[in-house]
C-alpha cells in the first residue's frame, strides 16, 4: 500500500536530507569509511523491498554520498535487499544482519567482501542513526532525538504485528 502511495513522488526533495543525514553521520564518526580499503570507492545499492525506489551509497572517503534512485544502476558491484527497517536496523545494530541474512529477510548480491566491510565499518563506527540524525536540529537534539525514536519504534511495532499476521504456521 504505501508502495503505491509514494510511486509518483519525486525523487528530488529526498536528495537533501539523505545528504544532510550522510553529512551528520559523517561528521559524528569522522573515520567511519576509512575501514573499507580497497572497498571505498565501490558503490553499494541498497534496496528496500517495501519503497518504490533504491539507495545508492558511494562511501569514498572525501566525498561519500547517499542518492535515491528509481531503481538501482546496471553493473552496481553491490546489492543489499530488504525491508526498510531491516536495512535501518543494521546500520544501527537493532537488528542482527546474519539473521536477517539466513531468514532470508535480506538479500545479499555481488561483492560480499565489501559488503562484510562496509558493515564492520559501521559497526566499528559505532552509529546510532537517531542521535546521528537528531544531531542535526541543534539545540533540539534531545528532543529530536526522542521524537525520532519514538516514531522508529512505533514503526517497527507495525511492522513486526504485520509480519506476524502475515506468518503461516508450519503445520
Amino acid at each position: 500500500m504505501i508502495t503505491r502511495t509514494l510511486q509518483p513522488l519525486p525523487l528530488g526533495p529526498l536528495q537533501l536530507p539523505l545528504s544532510l543525514v550522510l553529512r551528520s553521520v559523517v561528521a559524528r564518526h569522522p573515520h567511519i569509511f576509512e575501514r573499507l580499503g580497497e572497498h571505498a570507492h565501490k558503490r553499494f545499492g541498497l534496496e528496500p523491498s517495501d519503497l518504490p525506489f533504491s539507495f545508492v551509497l558511494a562511501p569514498h572517503p572525501e566525498t561519500p554520498s547517499l542518492v535515491a534512485v528509481r531503481s538501482l544502476p546496471a553493473g552496481i558491484p553491490v546489492r543489499i535487499a530488504g525491508p526498510l527497517l531491516a536495512l535501518l536496523g543494521l546500520i544501527d545494530g537493532s537488528y542482527d544482519g546474519d539473521a536477517l541474512f539466513f531468514s532470508r529477510d535480506l538479500v545479499v548480491e555481488g561483492d560480499v567482501e565489501a559488503v562484510l566491510a562496509l558493515r564492520n565499518a559501521i559497526d566499528d563506527a559505532g552509529v546510532d542513526l537517531v542521535a546521528d540524525t537528531a544531531a542535526l536540529f541543534g539545540p533540539l537534539a534531545p528532543l529530536s532525538e526522542r521524537l525520532l525514536a519514538g516514531a522508529l519504534l512505533r514503526l517497527k511495532d507495525v511492522a513486526g504485528a504485520a509480519k506476524h499476521e502475515g506468518a503461516r504456521t508450519w503445520n
